[in-house]
């Protein structure tokens, strides 16, 4: 009989910032949060490389300045960028973490969240391997909701009303999650545990 794999622990320690149940792919791309800034917002984001496509290591090599501009058509046109996310949450579900939650990924760009510039220095960004209009798997949903509790348990400072699209906080530049992300079902993940409050995106 094959032993069991064993059961991912969702938890983070708050002094590495690190999730015990992600794969950890540790980016270059991150500073320092602005002294006493707590975390207060969890973005939302998407994410396909090349666009469209899922599966392969595209996305680990973008976020760790590895990507070849020479590997397909698409890249050369995003090779160079140097930007990174918390979190990656992959069609199946996968956990990849990229940056400790306690420092300041480059996710966010030029934002404004609630009359506050620059979310990057107070938010957490979690992309999702998928598309505007292509849709998330009940995997991604899972384990979103699951992060979710994560932070909210690990920063006290965070909470499931806290919540935004990259098109939120970004309008008119961005346009992920996209009309195919159903924040309906994102809530009904999230209401049967600990909370059972919709999550809110930003006004």
């Amino acid at each position: 009989m094959a032993a069991r794999k064993p059961r991912p622990r969702f938890t983070i320690d708050r002094d590495s910032g690190l999730f015990a149940a992600a794969r950890q792919v540790p980016s270059p791309n991150h500073n320092a949060r602005p002294a006493g800034m707590a975390l207060e917002l969890i973005v939302v984001h998407n994410i396909s490389l090349p666009p469209g496509e899922f599966g392969g290591p595209w996305i680990d090599r973008l976020f760790t300045n590895e990507l070849s501009p020479h590997a397909h058509p698409y890249f050369g046109r995003v090779a160079a960028l140097r930007v990174s996310a918390h979190l990656l949450i992959r069609r199946d579900g996968e956990l990849v973490q990229y940056v400790p939650f306690h420092r300041r990924a480059w996710h966010a760009g030029a934002s404004r969240w609630q009359g506050r510039e620059d979310c990057n220095d107070f938010s957490v960004g979690i992309e999702l391997e998928g598309t505007d209009h292509g849709g998330y798997t009940t995997a991604q949903y899972r384990r979103l909701a699951v992060s979710i509790r994560a932070l909210c348990r690990a920063y006290p400072t965070l909470s499931p009303q806290r919540l935004a699209g990259h098109s939120d906080i970004a309008p008119g530049r961005k346009t992920d999650p996209g009309p195919s992300f159903d924040w309906d079902r994102l809530a009904r993940w999230l209401a049967p545990r600990r909370y059972n409050r919709k999550p809110k995106r930003a006004p």
